[in-house]
């Protein structure tokens, strides 16, 4: 984006901006056949992918139907012409009354509370993910994946790359492992195309790892500095990513790494924060020089750099944050490296 502003104030600002449409992605949507479904978008990115696919489609002339599925209906969704629909992905013969629509973007998943009800996470993150491979065997199929999958990355490695082998910490990220498995048996097994896309982290300004440190420095909290480093990506870039990665859906199933080309320090950012807020930040833990890094080179080369650059998604959240701007109540815990949520 060219028109960049300096200040984002309001939450109606903010996602005109998240979902902001662009030229790129209206064309590649006139070449797409078929509607859309979002599964599990009830969530963080969920919503703004809603949006955006709505408002690409609007911009490029073209009658398709977005289906945004998840256990609640979302009436702010209805309200610009996403069709919402209420669905337990955990009850098959639910997911067989959903539309079979030609592409899938499936985002359903389950993180934090895993310790104590990891059972509850495996089938969130497995169960739910079988039925849906299972439904829709004839489209084509982003799945939301995570960065955890991968090990931990020492900051001189440069993150971790497509190819690398998985080696996930802890019941969530092997959940997520095995949602992407169930994903890749239904392309080599049926005539779904899969690509697993392996996101750390998006970024808004209600949510995410820049978020959290924001609030940290400006409450006066200790910043840890344990995970050191990180990679974060424009949650509305997330949404044109997942759009153009349909194109590389495939069988076997593909694999596409989503975040931003910066590997930032942690404290460095705490700093960059403090400076902007008037704040002097507090850190705790030593860093260690590993974190969930990848390398989204690959990502960068097919679609392009992220439209909003690091320094200036700080600028935003320093003053989202310092103007007592309204958050989403979901931390990342992106200093956890137990595997613990």
């Amino acid at each position: 984006m060219t028109d960049l502003p300096d200040h984002i104030e309001t939450p109606e600002q903010l996602d005109e901006l998240l979902s902001r449409p662009d030229e790129a992605s209206v064309e590649f949507l006139r070449l797409l056949d078929g509607d859309i479904s979002v599964i599990g978008a009830g969530g963080k990115v969920g919503p703004t992918i809603c949006r955006f696919l709505r408002r690409v489609i609007e911009a490029a002339g073209v009658k398709k139907r977005v289906f945004a599925v998840d256990l609640q209906p979302m009436p702010a969704l209805e309200a610009i012409g996403v069709e919402t629909l209420a669905c337990d992905l955990l009850d098959a013969q639910a997911v067989r009354r959903l539309p079979r629509t030609e592409h899938v973007v499936f985002m359903a998943g389950r993180k934090f509370g895993s310790v104590g009800a990891e059972h509850l996470t495996w089938g969130v993150n497995v169960i739910a993910a079988y039925h849906a491979a299972a439904h829709f065997t004839g489209s084509r199929i982003a799945v939301f994946s995570t960065g955890c999958v991968y090990p931990l990355a020492h900051v001189f490695s440069g993150g971790s790359v497509e190819s690398d082998p998985p080696a996930p910490v802890g019941e969530y990220a092997m959940s997520c492992l095995g949602r992407e498995r169930i994903f890749e048996r239904a392309a080599e097994t049926s005539g779904a195309r899969v690509v697993l896309l392996r996101l750390n982290y998006a970024a808004e300004l209600r949510y995410g790892v820049l978020y959290d440190i924001a609030c940290r420095v400006w409450n006066g909290e200790p910043v840890d500095v344990t995970t050191g480093f990180a990679n974060v990506v424009w949650q509305g870039d997330v949404a044109r990513y997942v759009l153009h990665s349909l194109r590389l859906a495939a069988r076997p199933a593909e694999v596409l790494n989503v975040t931003g080309p910066e590997t930032f320090s942690v404290r460095q950012v705490a700093h960059r924060f403090g400076e902007r807020m008037g704040r002097a930040p507090v850190f705790s833990g030593e860093e260690n020089g590993r974190g969930y890094l990848s390398n989204a080179a690959r990502c960068h080369a097919l679609f392009g750099y992220p439209s909003v650059p690091l320094e200036r998604m700080i600028e935003w959240t320093a003053d989202w944050v310092r103007h007592g701007g309204p958050g989403l109540g979901k931390p990342t815990h992106f200093e956890t490296q137990d595997g613990k949520y």
